[in-house]
């Protein structure tokens, strides 16, 4: 199969013969809005530039404000972290689950603060969180809960896929995620107010914009007295061209999601019968789409044994493999200039989440893009190669 085939590359034709016109500009945006909020079950869908911006809408929309604080993930890509402190507002970590790797409830319980006004979970590479513990401490906290699920597109939880469980929810259409036009994002929520205010703040705070309208009228725009801005907000709407990609990759989703699903499965029969590679557990009930393959060197000596694992594969001819992100509190951002805010009570130093510092060195995750099985499988043997003569 392809990554891109046709239907895409017709779909952008299509949006190029448009030439930009303005009677005709935000077509396929709004096919795409409305197609990917019908396949979640969910009744808004507002696109932007990449799945950062839009959860720094989300917690705009949601009214977190400055000083606020932001339960998150620290083993996770720095970009959800981040998106709070462009908000203006305060990420506090809570540790991972050492086994699915995903943010621990526990944890989260005892980070709540008179401060904290929301949590931001992050279905790390394809695997959903407890849910029903997560959503219980918002409810009797009066919480917020935004979903990051940059990685998970069509995993499920309980039989109910991710992105249904939040106030709102995050995708990511980067080049590397489950579908792509190389770089945007779409937030998903079934509250049309606020649909609404994530609307205007995606869209420089137009007036002329609202849930489902993400165009402005050509009368509006070419009459002199039309107050354009009502609001504060940023230009993160994705462009007609991108648009129209995506909307060609939801044409095509089940069987893109399906393909990594298929790879996973293909490692799974070598490191289900060995012992040096633990991977991610997928409880039962829940349904793991596979962004990466993510597995951990069980060894006591990390910090040589990765790298001598990793060059042993690329030397038997493997394509080599992702490393976890440095912990978001480990990165000079945060230990140089976030821990002197006001208002940081947490010491970025070891030991703050043990569980995550235990699992980022010895992290593994292996590519499930590929295309071609053929190309699996040969990985695979590169791979069980690798493990016995290690």
């Amino acid at each position: 199969m392809k990554r891109i085939s046709d239907i895409e590359k017709n779909y952008v034709m299509d949006a190029l013969n448009n030439e930009f016109q303005t009677s005709k500009n935000s077509v396929f945006c709004s096919r795409m809005e409305k197609k990917f909020a019908e396949i979640h079950d969910v009744g808004f869908a507002i696109n932007h530039v990449n799945g950062t911006q839009t959860m720094h809408t989300a917690l705009n929309a949601l009214e977190v404000g400055a000083g606020d604080e932001v339960i998150v993930p620290p083993l996770t890509m720095s970009s959800t972290a981040i998106a709070v402190l462009q908000n203006g507002s305060m990420p506090v970590f809570a540790d991972v689950d050492i086994n699915t790797f995903n943010i621990d409830p526990e944890s989260i319980k005892n980070k709540i603060t008179h401060r904290t006004k929301a949590i931001i979970t992050v279905a790390l590479y394809g695997l959903s969180p407890e849910y029903d513990v997560i959503k219980e401490l918002c409810n009797s906290n009066n919480l917020y809960l935004i979903e990051d699920n940059a990685e998970a597109l069509f995993a499920t939880y309980k039989g109910k896929k991710v992105g249904q469980f939040g106030d709102c929810a995050s995708f990511s259409f980067q080049a590397s995620k489950h579908i792509t036009c190389g770089e945007g994002g779409i937030l998903i929520t079934d509250d049309e107010i606020l649909a609404d205010k994530a609307r205007k703040f995606s869209s420089l705070g137009y007036a002329g914009v609202n849930s489902k309208q993400g165009k402005i009228s050509r009368n509006d725009i070419q009459d002199p007295n039309y107050s354009r801005h009502i609001s504060l907000g940023f230009n993160y709407r994705m462009a007609e061209v991108n648009a129209a990609v995506i909307l060609g990759q939801l044409e095509r989703v089940e069987e893109l999601v399906e393909q990594r699903i298929k790879v996973a499965s293909i490692y799974d029969e070598v490191v289900n019968n060995q012992s040096l590679l633990k991977k991610q557990l997928v409880p039962d009930g829940y349904k793991n789409t596979y962004w990466s393959y993510s597995v951990v060197l069980d060894t006591k000596n990390p910090e040589k044994d990765w790298y001598k694992f990793r060059d042993s594969f690329q030397k038997n001819g493997g394509d080599g493999f992702y490393a976890a992100w440095k912990l978001s509190y480990m990165e000079p951002l945060f230990i140089n200039i976030v821990q002197n805010y006001c208002g940081v009570w947490q010491k970025y130093k070891t030991g703050l989440c043990p569980n995550a510092e235990y699992l980022q060195p010895r992290m593994i995750q292996f590519k499930t893009n590929y295309w071609n099985l053929e190309e699996a499988y040969n990985q695979a043997e590169i791979l069980n190669k690798t493990i016995n003569s290690f």
